[in-house]
């Protein structure tokens, strides 16, 4: 079966892109005046193995066959339409999700908040250094770490999740969690975004818990577990295949009357993908934006990054993960889940001035 897909490509940026974008001779990227593109790539699966590519001016596409022309338009819709506000964050800007995991074990920083009162001033560092999200998790993904007792895991996270709130009532808080009793405690003490890294695979009653509550939730992509994620991972096609996964959970959810303005998708790099699958996906990633659905990426201190660079690597990785992160900020990724808050986020307002003054 033959099936297409539409990437947005050749993009601009600041007011040479709202000069072209009033011209007519580019398109709004998903509702952002401030980057535009004139060029779709298009994705043929023709069979299993056989991928093919062409790049189409955004005239030319109207002289593509009628099947694919209207396809394409529905794919068009989607990457042109504004992503809707929700939980105070606003989709035509980067939003910074700061990460803090209360674990013994994660691969970055665990064991580093698992004190409450170095938990909290974590947090209050990562707000002051401009994080627009907090993400809390008790229970660690790393490649080989095994499942923490539900009870356990929430007891780790709890306090820390009350205590933000008092503190910090309009900060927006995601709780990193597979486990729908964590997700379903979580909402109840205050929790904005569930982020599950199972795609909601791990728990079947997830899904339940988050369409009772009608809370937004982040979409994860992820092949095998924490533990045996990495054991030879493959793909016909890292980037087609992750889409045809949200695909499928979107088109799911929405058969359950949940929004799709209320689902952010990350295609999960790191987990369950080589450098290749992580590099085809970065170099690709607008094509998600055909979905309709605000994109994360979570690039921070990943492995991905000393396979790239062997004797350069560093502890922090700060170089790589901000270069990842201005790759995703070029395609209008609009989210991106990091450690050093602070330093990604003078990366990141350096070089959306010197884009915007072109």
């Amino acid at each position: 079966m033959q099936k297409y897909y539409t990437r947005p490509c050749n993009f601009y940026y600041g007011n040479y892109a709202k000069t072209l974008i009033k011209k007519g001779k580019a398109l709004i990227l998903a509702g952002n005046p401030n980057i535009a593109f004139d060029r779709l790539e298009i994705f043929q699966r023709k069979k299993k193995g056989i991928i093919q590519s062409n790049t189409y001016s955004i005239n030319e596409v109207k002289n593509l066959q009628k099947k694919i022309r209207s396809l394409i338009d529905i794919n068009l819709k989607k990457i042109t339409s504004k992503r809707k506000s929700f939980c105070g964050l606003k989709f035509d800007r980067p939003q910074i999700m700061g990460a803090l995991n209360i674990t013994p074990d994660s691969f970055s920083d665990g064991g580093l908040f698992l004190n409450n009162s170095k938990a909290y001033n974590q947090v209050d560092l990562m707000i002051d250094s401009g994080a627009n999200i907090i993400d809390i998790g008790g229970e660690s993904t790393r490649p080989g770490s095994k499942v923490v007792n539900k009870e356990n895991e929430w007891s780790r996270v709890k306090k820390i999740i009350i205590k933000i709130k008092k503190n910090f009532p309009k900060i927006t808080l995601s709780l990193d969690t597979r486990k729908s009793y964590v997700m379903k405690k979580g909402i109840e003490h205050g929790i904005n975004i569930i982020n599950d890294v199972s795609g909601l695979n791990y728990d079947k009653k997830s899904f339940d818990v988050i369409h009772s509550k009608n809370v937004p939730f982040i979409l994860h992509h992820m092949q095998g577990t924490p533990d045996t994620m990495q054991d030879n991972p493959r793909y016909e096609d890292a980037l087609l295949d992750i889409y045809d996964f949200f695909e499928e959970k979107i088109n799911y959810c929405l058969k359950k009357n949940y929004k799709r303005e209320l689902i952010i998708i990350d295609p999960g790099i790191g987990f369950g993908k080589n450098l290749d699958h992580n590099l085809r996906i970065m170099s690709k990633i607008s094509t998600f934006h055909s979905l309709g659905c605000p994109i994360l990426i979570g690039t921070s201190r990943k492995r991905f990054i000393e396979h790239i660079v062997t004797k350069f690597d560093t502890p922090d990785r700060t170089g790589g993960t901000l270069a990842s992160v201005l790759c995703g900020l070029l395609q209008g990724v609009q989210l991106f889940r990091v450690h050093n808050v602070k330093e990604i986020n003078q990366g990141i307002l350096v070089f959306k001035e010197i884009l915007n003054k072109n």
